[in-house]
This record gives C-alpha cells, structure tokens and sequence, in this order.
C-alpha cells in the first residue's frame, strides 16, 4: 500500500536559513539608563533612528534603526541595553471553515464518550496545545516509532480536524470538548508510506481497541483482496470504515475507498465546489471540505507568513520548503519569473504559471532579490510547494486578488515574514476525511442504538446535494451534515426515512500542484 494522500500544504522549516537576507533596518527596544532618556533618543534620530514607540514609563523606546547606527550604542553611556523589538502573534482560536459547513457546531459532543474514533495515520504530537488533553491512546506498529509522535505532520493535522480542543488557542475540531476517544495507529514514518499488511494489521487494533469509527486519510492505487475481506468483516462486525478518495484528479480507484464496506470521501472548497484534485468514481460517497484546511501540526513545523506591501498588510501562506525569516525592499515586477529578475535588495512580485514555483524563486534570488511574493493566476488563494528545492530567501504566496493590489504598488516598499507555528493550512481528500469521520462519530453519540450501516445510510440520506441532483461521482450524495443526520434519527428513527443506497470508494494522493 502506497502513502497516497499526502499534505498538500504541509510546510516544515526549522530555523532561518543563513542565506536569507535582513532588512536594511530593523525594529530594537532601546533601554535607557535612568535619566539619559532625552539624549539618547536625540543620539538615535540623529544616526537616522526612527521612533516607534515611546516607553517612557520604562524608561526605553521602540526604535527602527539602520544598521550601521547600532555600532557603538551597546557601549553608549546613555543606553543600559539593545534588543530586538520581536513580534508577537494573535493566539486567538479559530474555528475552521469545515466545521460550520458540516453543521457540527449545531451539535453538543458531552455525549461522544461513549465512542472511539480510531485513526490510522503517521501519529500524533501528544504534546500539541490542542491536542493533548484529549482523551487517547495509541498503538505502535513495528518501524514506525511511538505513535504519541509525528515525524509527517500529516496524522496530527488530521487528529486536529476530528477532535482539536475547544481552549481558547488554534483551532477547533468537529468533537472540541475533550469527550470523544481517539486511538492511535502509526502506519507512515518520515517518509510518508507504508504497507498493505500494516494496514490489515492496524484495522485489527482499531477494533482491539473497541473503535467503531475507523479515518484512513490514506490510499493506493491497487486493490488488496486481503484488504478486501479484511474491512467486509469488520463491516460486518459493526465498525464503519471511512477513507480518502484520492488526490488525483481523475476517475481511477482508490483503496480502502473503494472497497464496498468502506465509506468514501470528496473534497469540496469553502464554497462547497468540488476540488479540481479530488478522485472521481462511482464509489465516491460523501464529501467534506478539503481545500485549506487549517489544523493542528507539530509543533513549530508550520509556516506563519505576512506580507506588506506600501503600508498594507496582506494574508499570505508560506511555500512549503521555504526558510524563515524577513527580509524588505521595493517591490519589484518579475512578471511569471521565467528569467532572472535583476531584483538586487528587492522584494519580487511573480505571477504563478507555465514554470515551478521552485524556479521562480530561484529567478528572484539569482538576481540579488531579498525576498519572493507569488501570486495566484486565478481566484483564491495561492499554496505552494517548493518540492525538494533549497532556496535562501523566504517566499510566500498570496490570492490573486491581493497580487493584482500589490502591482498597483510596484516600486514601494515591501515585506515578507515567516516564522514557525503550530497550525498550517492544507489541501486534500485527506482532509475532508477526518470531517466526515468526526461527523459520523459525533451522530453516533446522539444515537448509539443504530448500528453502523444505518448510521452511513443516515449520513447519505440527509447529506447535502451537491452538484447533478441526486448522487454523482464528484459528490457522491453530497456534504455530509451532522445536525441533520441527528434530527433525521430523531423524527425517523435508525431505520426509516429513506434510502440512500449505493457504496463507498475513491484513490490516493501524490503531491500537489506546484505551478
């Protein structure tokens, strides 16, 4: 079995690459001796500082300085200390576009207890801030290192999705209250694969360990008869199995998907459009938003970028492989970066097409450019990887929208920051998986007394039609909807109301577009 679905934005950089180039100026917190205040600001301006903020009460200010006006200040009568003015992000919580969308908000998960959610993945970071007082355990499997870590981001990602804490930082997940149970499978190392076997095996600790609803964000391209009668027998023993459809963008199979005794899952956008990268059978099943999803990753394996452009502030993603740090100067057009931009200490501005990401970044810091803003030729967005490609420069990428705002602006100042987090946005079946399984696990809980097969057909029956009326392959019967399946058991009981016929399927995932 082939690691398929893989993170389409998974963004991993430890530490600021040496090569990327700081701002000509800075921003310090000057301490002055008690006292010295007056003269020392007096001696800052006049070396070309720039007061930001007055800290008089403490006697220190915030100073934008060159670099050549530090020389000599650590030693300067007037001044106790330097030091860097550092940047502090907003640690509010957010709630993910995806949770609203599959009306898992509408729903208390105090009853989801009394269910087990087991995940099969590359682990899970026990320690996350959103993660780590839930209610988990783990199972290791042979190679793949303890299950409570997470050397792929991919796992961690997912777990945030089903289950993210309801604690005031990051996100939130389907079930945020610390009440449903997760068990852990470590399936994929570093590397990102693993075997058919493994996976047989790992159904079997599922349900060891009393799972009833098993996420496997993973997948291949050929089919297993072990497999096969592996999943129709846990099936048949109660469990419900939901899988990726795959990330390839066409209409092969995918397994487990496609596996009948499976449920398989779509990927939709925050408009609930389909997903230009989302497998398209006749098994797919259900859908859930999948497209820039933000979740939990390990931690400070993120990429958090800004960008500014003439004094506005911009949202921007940081390229995956990109390095750390900020860097600022004009902001130059480069066009789609098919050449070498003479950008010598400037930021460049780059419109995505016909070449890598990769190569258009390389273009920009072949030139002497500081920094790369890259922008999306069409709407929405712009998630970039740079592969396996070292660049020295950090680089980011922005909608198309904010790109068409930036080159009014081509000639003023510009800046690119990217520090590390412990949240990231991605794209992929995967991720709409992991809503569909906290769904169908958080209906459950409402509902104990259905079985699984009447659980998948509630979640057919009351989904959301999507797409050709009635179920197509893009959609299958539609956005899965929780509060709905909820008050469809209520009125109709486990049995009734309908039938939503039909089985699951999909594919696999192998990287993402990088132009």
């Amino acid at each position: 079995m082939q690691f398929g679905i893989k993170p389409l934005t998974l963004a991993v950089t430890l530490g600021v690459c040496c090569g990327a180039q700081a701002a000509d100026t800075e921003r310090y917190i000057v301490k002055f001796k008690e006292g010295k205040g007056p003269q020392a600001k007096a001696l800052l301006k006049s070396k070309g500082g720039k007061m930001e903020l007055d800290l008089s009460r403490h006697d220190a200010a915030a100073f934008t300085l060159p670099a050549q006006a530090l020389k000599g200040l650590a030693n300067n009568p007037n001044v106790e200390y330097i030091e860097r003015d550092v940047k502090r992000y907003p640690l509010a919580q957010t709630v993910p576009y995806g949770i609203p969308m599959v009306q898992a908000d509408q729903l208390s998960d105090a009853a989801t207890s009394n269910m087990t959610v087991c995940i099969i993945d590359s682990g899970y970071e026990l320690a996350h801030e959103d993660l780590s007082g839930n209610q988990v355990s783990g199972t290791n499997d042979p190679g793949t290192g303890n299950w409570y870590t997470d050397e792929n981001s991919h796992g961690t990602h997912v777990a945030g999705t089903i289950a993210a804490l309801n604690n005031d930082v990051g996100v939130v997940g389907v079930n945020p209250n610390g009440n449903l149970n997760l068990h852990i499978i470590k399936v994929f190392n570093a590397d990102g694969w693993g075997y058919s076997s493994s996976l047989v095996a790992a159904l079997d600790a599922c349900e060891q360990a009393g799972s009833k609803v098993i996420n496997m964000s993973l997948g291949g391209s050929v089919k297993s008869r072990t497999e096969d009668r592996a999943f129709a027998a846990a099936d048949g023993r109660g469990v419900l199995s939901i899988a990726a459809a795959g990330n390839d963008g066409n209409t092969r199979h995918s397994y487990p998907a496609s596996y009948s005794s499976v449920v398989s899952v779509a990927a939709i956008d925050s408009n609930k459009q389909h997903a230009s990268f989302s497998q398209r059978t006749s098994q797919v099943e259900l859908a859930g938003p999948g497209v820039g999803v933000l979740s939990s990753v390990p931690t400070g394996t993120a990429l958090v970028a800004s960008a500014n452009v003439a004094g506005t502030g911009y949202e921007a993603i940081g390229m995956e492989g990109s390095p750390t740090g900020s860097a600022s100067g004009a902001l130059m057009d480069c066009g789609t970066g098919e050449a070498q931009c003479n950008a010598a200490g400037q930021v460049c501005l780059i419109q995505r097409g016909n070449i890598s990401f990769s190569d258009k970044v390389l273009a920009c810091e072949n030139g002497g450019g500081v920094a790369a803003i890259i922008y999306n030729n069409e709407p929405g967005a712009l998630n970039g990887t740079l592969g396996e490609v070292a660049t020295s420069i950090p680089s980011v990428g922005v909608s198309d929208t904010d790109g068409a705002a930036m080159l009014a602006n081509v000639g003023g100042n510009a800046s690119v920051d990217i520090g590390a987090g412990n949240y990231a946005y991605f794209d992929g079946t995967s991720m709409a998986t992991p809503h569909v399984a906290g769904v169908a696990a958080l209906v459950w809980s409402h509902h104990p007394q259905c079985s699984n097969s009447e659980i998948r057909n509630i979640l057919r029956v009351t989904a959301e039609d999507l797409g050709d009326a009635g179920r197509d392959d893009l959609y299958g019967y539609g956005l899965v909807q929780a509060k709905s399946a909820v008050d469809h058991i209520t009125a109709n009981g486990c049995a009734g109301g309908g039938d939503g016929g039909g089985d699951g399927g999909g594919k696999p995932c192998k990287g993402r577009n990088c132009r």
